[in-house]
C-alpha cells in the first residue's frame, strides 16, 4: 500500500511538473499563453495551495489571507531596496516575516473557531490594511505604494545608482531576468515546490491529524489530543505561502501597495480554492488558473471590441446585443464569475475535481452484463 502511494504521487509529481512547464505550449491556443497572465497563474496557484492547507485540510475558513500576501509583497521591496536585486533574499525575507505575522494573527484567531474566526481573520486583515494605507507610511508609503528608487542602496549589490542610461535595476535571479517567460519558469518552479511541500503534508501523519481536526475537532479534544499546535501550524504554513506569493508578485513588478492586502482579495483566494474543489491538492491551482483567465480574458471586452463581435447584426440589435454583453463582460466581468461560481456550488459542490472525477468515475466504469437467457431444461418423463 506504502509503495502505491508512493508511485502514485511520483506520477502526479512528473505529470503536475510537464503540465506546468509546458503551460505557454498548451495555453496559447486559448489566448493564455503570454509570460504576464501565465506568472499570474503560477503566484495565484501557489497561493491558492497555501490557503488550502488552513481550509481544505484543516477545515478553517480565514477571510483575511490577503494581509500575508501583502506583507510579502512590502518586504519584497524593501529587500530590494536594502539588500539586492537579487529574488532569493527578497522571497526568503518574504516568506520568514510573513510566517511571524501569521503566528501572532493565529495565535489570538485560533482561540476561536468557526463564523468567529473568520470574523476575527477579517478584522486583522483590515486592520493590517488601513495601516498600510495611512498610518505606517514611512514604511509603506501610503497608497502611492512602495517602490524600487535609483538612490537606495541595495549593500549586497556593492551600492546604489541607476543603470546606464537611467532606467531603474530589475531583479533578477543571478543575471536571469525575472520578466519575460523567464520570469515564468522562476515563478513555475516555485509552483512546482509548494505543490511538492503540500504532497509531502497532505500524506503526512501531520496531514492526517489535520484531516481529522476537519473532521470532528471537538472529538479529538475530548480525547485528549491536543490541536492547538496543529491548527497554528497550519495557519503559519499558509501564511507562509501566501507571504511567497505576496513576493513573488513583487518580483514580476517591483510595486507594493496596500491594495494587496483589501478584503477582495481575501475573498477572491476563497472563490478560487471553492471553485477548483476545497481539500483536493490540483482543485485550487485549477481554481486560480479560471479565475486569473476570466479576469484578463472577459475583462479586456469593451464597447468597441463587442461592436465588431456583434457587427453582423441589423443596427438596433446590435447596439442591443452589445448593452447586454456589457454586463457581464468589460468592468461586469464578476457577473459572469458569480454565476460560474453559483452553478458549480449548486451542482459541483466539490468544485471543478469532482466533476473530473464523475467523468472518470464514469469512463472506468465496466460495461453492465447482458442478462443470460434462460434455457428450458426438458426432463424426459
Amino acid at each position: 500500500m506504502e509503495r502505491t502511494s508512493r508511485r502514485s504521487d511520483m506520477i502526479l509529481m512528473v505529470v503536475f511538473t510537464i503540465v506546468v512547464l509546458a503551460m505557454p505550449f498548451w495555453l496559447t491556443p486559448i489566448g493564455a499563453g503570454y509570460p504576464d497572465l501565465l506568472q499570474k497563474f503560477a503566484i495565484f496557484g501557489i497561493f491558492a495551495i497555501g490557503f488550502n492547507i488552513l481550509f481544505g485540510l484543516t477545515g478553517y475558513l480565514s477571510f483575511g489571507h490577503a494581509a500575508f500576501l501583502g506583507v510579502g509583497s512590502y518586504t519584497a521591496v524593501w529587500a530590494f531596496k536594502l539588500l539586492s536585486m537579487n529574488i532569493l533574499p527578497a522571497v526568503f525575507f518574504a516568506i520568514l516575516l510573513s510566517g511571524l505575522f501569521a503566528l501572532a494573527i493565529g495565535y489570538v484567531s485560533l482561540r476561536r473557531t468557526g463564523i468567529y474566526f473568520s470574523i476575527l481573520t477579517l478584522a486583522f486583515a483590515q486592520m493590517a490594511y488601513n495601516l498600510a494605507y495611512s498610518v505606517l507610511t514611512p514604511i509603506t508609503n501610503g497608497e502611492t505604494g512602495l517602490r524600487i528608487l535609483g538612490d537606495d542602496p541595495r549593500i549586497l549589490d556593492g551600492g546604489s545608482g541607476t543603470e546606464d542610461g537611467g532606467s531603474l535595476p530589475t531583479p533578477e535571479l543571478f543575471g536571469l531576468d525575472t520578466i519575460g517567460y523567464d520570469g515564468f519558469y522562476i515563478c513555475a518552479v516555485f509552483l512546482i515546490i509548494a505543490f511538492f511541500i503540500a504532497l509531502k503534508i497532505t500524506r503526512s501523519p501531520f496531514g492526517l491529524a489535520l484531516r481529522a481536526i476537519k473532521s470532528n475537532q471537538n472529538r479529538m479534544n475530548y480525547a485528549g489530543f491536543n490541536t492547538r499546535p496543529y491548527t497554528l501550524a497550519a495557519f503559519v504554513i499558509s501564511g507562509m505561502y501566501a507571504g511567497l506569493a505576496g513576493g513573488l508578485l513583487a518580483v514580476t513588478d517591483p510595486l507594493a501597495g496596500a491594495e494587496r492586502m483589501q478584503w477582495t482579495a481575501s475573498g477572491e483566494v476563497v472563490l478560487m480554492t471553492i471553485l477548483g474543489g476545497a481539500g483536493t491538492l490540483v482543485g485550487p491551482i485549477l481554481g486560480a488558473g479560471i479565475i486569473k483567465y476570466a479576469e484578463n480574458i472577459f475583462s479586456a471586452f469593451n464597447e468597441n471590441s463587442l461592436g465588431q463581435v456583434f457587427s453582423f447584426l441589423p443596427e438596433g440589435l446590435q447596439h442591443l446585443a452589445v448593452e447586454v454583453s456589457l454586463m457581464f463582460v468589460g468592468e461586469g466581468w464578476h457577473l459572469t464569475l458569480g454565476i460560474v461560481f453559483m452553478l458549480v456550488v449548486i451542482f459541483l459542490p466539490g468544485g471543478v475535481m469532482e466533476g473530473i472525477s464523475r467523468i472518470g468515475r464514469r469512463l472506468r466504469k465496466p460495461p453492465e452484463p447482458k442478462p443470460r437467457a434462460t434455457q428450458k431444461v426438458q426432463t424426459a418423463g
